[in-house]
């Protein structure tokens, strides 16, 4: 019987070690997914709220921010500053602007995205969604993003209908984090996006 277990233990701990070096192989894919997985912080508080920030590269505080700061500081990893692209395109479409707030919130990205990125089929189909794509939900009212990382979700490794790739995102009390996600009604993709073109 304790070999039984042995064998059992051994075999659930050599899964792991597959799953963990599927990660770590999976990387580099995207230099934005590469960028989010530099920014993961459990310790960040939650914080949408208006503040005044400079222009450009402007950023609350760093112990703080919401889902679209985890898109806006990933981005910055890589040499865009959505901050200034999003106003500028704002401003040249006689739209009235506010460089502390504008990029902060996700319609505002989602509509940048649509103008500037390519806009990628909504679907349920784990296949379509890849490292670096930007992904839109509607949580009951509530719009939400997040990268698609490039860390392999568990549920998407023996699941072919679940996601791939984890979402490394801001949703409240975990802070800025990766996690698995599903094609569910309670998380309704409203948006998807690759950007730069």
């Amino acid at each position: 019987m304790k070999k039984v277990f042995f064998c059992i233990i051994a075999c659930l701990l050599a899964i792991c070690l597959v799953y963990l070096a599927i990660n770590i192989v999976s990387g580099n894919k995207s230099p934005l997914a590469k960028a989010a997985r530099s920014i993961i912080n459990p310790t960040i508080k939650y914080d949408a709220s208006y503040q005044l920030i400079p222009y450009p590269m402007g950023d609350v505080n760093s112990k703080r921010g919401c889902c679209t700061d985890v898109v806006i500081r990933a981005y910055r990893k890589i040499g865009v500053d959505l901050q200034q692209l999003v106003h500028e395109d704002r401003k040249s479409q006689g739209i009235a602007t506010d460089t502390n707030i504008d990029h902060r919130r996700v319609a505002n990205l989602m509509t940048f995205f649509s103008r500037h990125g390519t806009v990628l089929p909504v679907t349920h189909n784990p296949k379509d969604y890849q490292s670096g794509n930007i992904v839109c939900w509607d949580l009951d009212g509530q719009l939400h993003i997040g990268i698609v990382s490039d860390l392999r979700t568990i549920s998407g490794f023996f699941f072919k209908n679940q996601p791939k790739y984890m979402i490394i995102h801001n949703m409240g009390a975990l802070g800025q984090i990766p996690t698995e996600w599903t094609f569910s009604s309670k998380m309704k993709i409203v948006g998807h996006y690759s950007y730069p073109k």
